[in-house]
Parts: structure tokens; C-alpha cells; sequence
């Protein structure tokens, strides 16, 4: 979520690529995509994933690169997209894009004086999902016949709602949104090297003898991406207030602070706009459409993106006496 302080409250466990073979996991896409995507930026060449109209697609060598991970432990991902924005979370996209804005004014400055090591870095943090990204991407997991989940709000509301009743074995994310959400089990550290690790509410609530409302008035105490928590209150103190005061209320009254539109957020997380869907987990990508896709239509060296679909081929050989094909 907003604040990873609630790291602090998580009964998070490292959990071995090899437990998960046959699982599904709802994926929070943009969540995901922008890590795929600020990494491409920031250790690849803009003339790689820059077209000869100038349109970037940088994210079409990020999901390349980032798929085979799922492929190859037999993991079938489930790409969830956000829908429209709570008008609650604008405060932190204006903040977010004043950031990006610094982040490349920042950028410029560091390569007219030479450094292309920290223009890189910086504009990595610029980054942002464009319309072009966005239908870029859906096109390339369509053609690599990866399942795709438009979510009628927050993807990681979408996300956890689909783990919550079955749909899927796990919420995939690396924000702890999907905790307060209410996913049983989400997988994190998906974009990063080695084995992920679990994040499980039941045992979160366990350890520190809670429900899952209170859980969510303790984020909103800290404050998340919706609200602005209460100054001074951090994860533990936030977990004893709540239990020595019961709800959210009782904890404000008896600190005599205000939260604004701390009704609306509390509804957002433990009854959030989502809905029920399904999918069809067996895998069968064209490959070949695929390549095609990225390295004609959008001009990407192919060999910046035949590693990765090497994998993704070899994986689907690999896997194909078990329920791919």
C-alpha cells in the first residue's frame, strides 16, 4: 500500500518458486508493468524501444523479459488492469506527477552536464503508463494468450477480490494494498530476482488479534493511498489503539484527530467495485504473431527481446504434457 511502514505488521514468508507450479495468480498489470518498465528505461538505450515516429514502447521488451518467469515455474498469470480512478487517490496522482515532473527536469539538467549514468536513473522515475503502452501491452499479452482481467476499479482490489473467492490461488503485487483488500495470500517480489515471498492475512489478523475491518482502520490510521494518516500514529501504535478502542472511530474520538472521507475510505477497501470473472488458464501464445508484434509493427532490435521469448517457448515444451499446450 501507500505506507510500507504496515511491512511492519505483515506476517510475510519466503515461499520457493517450486510450491507454486500449477497455481494462478491475479496480477496487479500496472503495478507490475511499471517496474518492467522504469528497469527497461533505466538499463536500456531509448533508441532500442523508440520508434521512427518517436512513440516509446519500452514496455513491450519489459513483459518479454518479465513473462518467462511465470512460464518457466509453471505459474499461469492473470493480468489485472485498472478502471477507473477513485476520485479519493487524485491527491496522490497529482503528487506522483509533480514527482515525475522534478524526476526530469532533474534528468535534463544530468545529461547537459555529461552524466548519463544519473540522466538514465532519473528518467526511469518519469515514466508513465501512456495510451500507447497501455493498448501495446493488452496486444502482446493477447497474442502470448495471456489471460486479461479489465477491472471495473483498482486492479489490486480486483486482484484480491478474485483471490478472496477462488478465481484464482493468489493476489500478485508488490504494494500491501491487497492485504487491506482482503486477499488470503498475496505473492510479492514477482519482479525481482529469486523466489517471491507470501504475505498472509489470516495470519497477519492472528498475530496481532484482529479482524479485517480493524486491520483496514489500522491502514487508514497510517494512511494509505486515499487518505492522509493521523501524525504520530504509526503500524503499532496503530494496532494498540484500535484494540484497546475497537473501530476506527472510537480510536479517532479518543484521539480527538479527524480523518477526511475516512467513511468512504474504509467502504473502498472492505467493499470495493469490483466484480466476478473468469478465465480459461490453459496458455497456448503464437509465438510467432508475438515476435512479429514487437519486432516489426513496433521495431525492436530482436535481439534485445529473443532471449525472452526463447524462454517462453522452451517453457511451454517444457510444460506441455501438463495442461499447455
Amino acid at each position: 500500500m501507500g505506507n510500507a511502514d504496515l511491512r511492519q505488521l505483515a506476517a510475510i514468508e519466503p515461499i520457493e518458486f517450486s510450491e507454486l507450479a500449477g497455481a494462478t495468480v491475479a496480477i496487479d498489470a500496472h503495478n507490475w508493468l511499471y517496474r518492467y518498465l522504469t528497469t527497461t528505461v533505466k538499463w536500456t538505450s531509448d533508441a532500442i524501444y523508440t520508434t521512427a515516429a518517436g512513440e516509446e514502447v519500452a514496455n513491450l521488451v519489459g513483459v518479454v523479459q518479465g513473462l518467462p518467469k511465470f512460464f518457466e515455474h509453471d505459474i499461469t498469470p492473470v493480468m489485472v488492469f485498472d478502471g477507473g480512478v477513485t476520485d479519493l487517490k487524485t491527491d496522490e496522482i497529482e503528487q506522483r506527477r509533480e514527482q515525475k515532473e522534478k524526476a526530469a527536469k532533474r534528468a535534463k539538467e544530468a545529461r547537459e552536464a555529461g552524466d548519463a549514468v544519473e540522466a538514465a536513473r532519473l528518467e526511469s522515475r518519469t515514466q508513465r503508463l501512456t495510451d500507447t503502452i497501455h493498448e501495446t501491452t493488452r496486444e502482446l499479452l493477447a497474442l502470448l494468450d495471456v489471460p486479461i482481467v479489465e477491472a471495473p476499479a483498482e486492479g489490486e482490489a480486483q486482484a484480491a477480490h478474485m483471490a478472496r473467492t477462488g478465481t484464482v490461488d493468489y493476489a500478485g503485487s508488490e504494494d500491501y494494498d491487497t492485504l487491506l483488500f482482503g486477499a488470503p495470500r498475496t505473492l510479492r517480489d514477482l519482479t525481482s530476482k529469486g523466489d517471491p515471498e507470501c504475505m498472509a492475512l489470516d495470519a497477519t489478523l492472528d498475530e496481532h488479534d484482529l479482524t479485517w475491518e480493524q486491520l483496514v482502520d489500522v491502514g487508514i490510521l497510517c494512511g494509505t493511498d486515499f487518505n492522509d494518516g493521523v501524525s504520530g500514529i504509526g503500524p503499532k501504535t496503530a494496532v494498540k489503539l484500535v484494540g484497546e478502542h475497537g473501530d476506527l472511530w472510537a480510536v479517532l474520538e479518543a484521539e480527538d484527530a479527524y480523518i477526511e472521507n475516512a467513511d468512504l475510505v474504509r467502504e473502498l477497501f472492505v467493499n470495493p467495485d469490483v466484480t466476478d470473472t473468469d478465465f480459461d488458464p490453459a496458455i497456448e501464445p503464437d509465438l510467432d504473431a508475438a515476435r512479429t508484434y514487437v519486432t516489426d509493427e513496433w521495431e525492436i532490435p530482436a535481439s534485445e527481446v529473443e532471449r525472452g521469448f526463447e524462454r517462453i517457448q522452451e517453457s511451454v515444451v517444457q510444460s506441455g504434457l501438463d495442461r499447455w499446450t
